[in-house]
């Protein structure tokens, strides 16, 4: 905005022409050149060049824009928080947590590892650790950290703005909430609600967490390949593990709105509850990604089954990973159809054994 523009936006009614003689007159002159000479710097205008039209006119009128870095920290040259090497993270991201009621023997991350052809470790930090490598066929990477949307937000911008990973999976456990699932069976989330804190930071309420039909696509069939009982439907995500999710807290605590939850649940079809899945694919979805959630039942606070440490989650990264290979299978067949997504009419292609 030149500075012309910026007096007629903020004093329109004055007359700088006639006033820039005396001191006041003057002052005005001179800040609006200042904001003239800071807007046109190179640098400045540099670091926004790469920015979608929408987000850099925001930015541009944003007074702290300058203050932060826009990729985020970095230390020794990587992102801050996961220590990734873009480089090494491959184009499908299974995000996991550190989850003790998933049973696990050793960090998901490394043990999905284990599994991998060639794995590497794309990064570490204090917070998360970083596993890649190919599973028949598909460049795979597992990342596993702590709990809870914010902390899948740290991951996930810094995943978002580093790598070109097209596709977020939310791999974990959670409880039933309807008496549809039984403990032992596995949720494929067609859409997830939105609960949570997190994702309000990042769109109105109105705005679904819906999950890539690709990728329900995928995990179904390797679901049904697999012989594991799943189901297709909504997963819900809260911050609160407990009063949050119609389970008591402290000495018995809850809200009288809370004794709703799971009547509300069983009445509008909502399959399961986490805490991650809405996160994740309201970010994947928001910046152009594909996102999608898996989860294993471990209990049901609908109809009163009592929870069973890691039921059913071995299943559930089996579906991840083999769903994985379908999905790239199925993005093979697209780029062969020269599209930029996949449709029935394209088939998939061949199976790459491990």
């Amino acid at each position: 905005m030149c500075s012309r523009a910026l007096r007629r936006r903020f004093f329109p009614a004055y007359r700088f022409e006639n006033a820039a003689g005396g001191a006041v007159g003057q002052m005005l002159l001179d800040v609006s050149k200042a904001y003239d000479m800071t807007r046109s710097s190179s640098s400045f205008a540099n670091a926004f060049d790469h920015l979608p039209a929408a987000n850099r006119e925001q930015l541009e009128r944003y007074a702290y824009s300058r203050n932060v870095p826009l990729r985020g920290l970095e230390i020794g040259g990587r992102p801050a928080l996961t220590g990734i090497d873009p480089r090494k993270v491959g184009d499908y991201v299974l995000v996991f947590v550190r989850d003790p009621l998933c049973a696990y023997d050793d960090d998901p991350a490394a043990q999905v590892a284990k599994r991998l052809k060639d794995p590497v470790l794309a990064g570490r930090s204090g917070m998360f650790t970083t596993w890649s490598g190919l599973y028949k066929g598909a460049h795979v990477t597992a990342i596993s950290g702590g709990s809870g949307s914010p902390e899948a937000e740290l991951c996930m911008v810094e995943l978002l703005e580093h790598t070109r990973a097209s596709t977020y999976l939310r791999v974990g456990g959670s409880g039933g909430t309807n008496e549809r699932v039984r403990p032992g069976d596995i949720v494929i989330a067609n859409g997830i609600v939105r609960h949570e804190g997190l994702s309000a930071s990042y769109v109105s309420g109105g705005w679904p967490a819906a999950c890539s039909p690709d990728v329900v696509f995928a995990l179904a069939e390797a679901a049904r390949a697999l012989d594991a009982p799943y189901h297709i439907g909504l997963t819900r995500s809260s911050d609160s593990d407990f009063c949050g999710g119609g389970r008591p807290s402290v000495r018995g605590y809850l809200r009288h709105e809370q004794t709703l939850i799971v009547d509300e649940c069983r009445r509008t079809g909502v399959l399961n509850g986490e805490r991650e899945a809405s996160a994740i694919v309201t970010l994947a979805t928001l910046f152009g990604r594909r996102g999608g959630s898996v989860c294993s039942v471990a209990d049901n606070i609908a109809t009163g089954e009592t929870f069973v440490a890691g039921a059913g989650h071995s299943a559930a990264v089996d579906v991840a990973l083999e769903g994985v290979a379908v999905l790239h299978r199925m993005d093979l067949a697209a780029r062969a159809a020269g599209s930029d997504h996949w449709l029935p009419s394209m088939g998939i292609a061949p199976a790459i054994e491990a």
